[in-house]
């Protein structure tokens, strides 16, 4: 995020917060996870492949008997989803794509050969998908975002690491998207998060934290 903690500014193109070197950090945080998961906004405005870009390190995930790719999973409201989203079509892994029920029947057919639909209820209930990713064997499941999946799993409480990499600019529009919305957080005064590392990349700064216990 920005050192005022946007994401993105408000204009059409998307705007690179990061670095060479951090993308390879994220590559690497990627190829020891199971699954990775961003929401259906992201889907739609990036575009993104979500697939370990290093060889040297997808060859390290089949050597230790995993797939190369992640697990793949999307969240919608809606079922406002392209099929032709490279999501969809990049990489060997599953897709599974959560819906309320409405939804996910008018997505499966379209998604037929592409994802499986999974319904998890109205409204869409976390814990059910986190429920139905740990019975597919996922035990590591990184979160991309955007800032709705942010605020949907950190005021839900179903959050074990943050890492948080901060850009020295500022983008200073209400209009653009910010890292969290607004919502009831746990990680609050009462209940801080443990800061484990802060490193250096080039005039980025990472921060990982761990959830924190409740003071006292």
């Amino acid at each position: 995020m920005s050192a005022d903690g946007y994401i993105d500014d408000a204009t059409p193109e998307r705007l690179r917060l990061s670095s060479p070197a951090d993308f390879d950090r994220v590559d690497a945080v990627r190829a020891d996870c199971d699954a990775i998961l961003v929401g259906a906004g992201t889907v739609r405005a990036d575009d993104p492949k979500l697939l370990v870009r290093s060889a040297a390190r997808r060859e390290r995930r089949v050597a230790r008997g995993l797939p190369a790719d992640l697990v793949k999973v999307t969240l919608t409201w809606s079922g406002d989803l392209d099929p032709g989203a490279r999501f969809f079509t990049t990489g060997e892994a599953p897709k599974l794509v959560y819906a309320p029920p409405a939804p996910a029947a008018e997505l499966a057919p379209r998604l037929a050969g592409l994802a499986e639909v999974v319904p998890a209820g109205d409204p869409l209930d976390l814990r059910e998908v986190l429920a139905d990713l740990a019975g597919r064997g996922v035990r590591r499941l990184m979160v991309e975002g955007g800032g709705g999946v942010h605020t949907l799993f950190l005021t839900a409480d179903a959050v074990d690491e943050i890492q948080l990499v901060v850009a020295p600019f500022f983008i200073g529009d209400p209009a653009a998207p910010r890292f969290v919305r607004s919502g009831v957080f746990p990680q609050s005064p009462d209940r801080p998060m443990r800061l484990e590392e802060v490193t250096r990349i080039g005039d980025l700064a990472l921060l990982r934290y761990r959830a924190g216990a409740p003071r006292g």
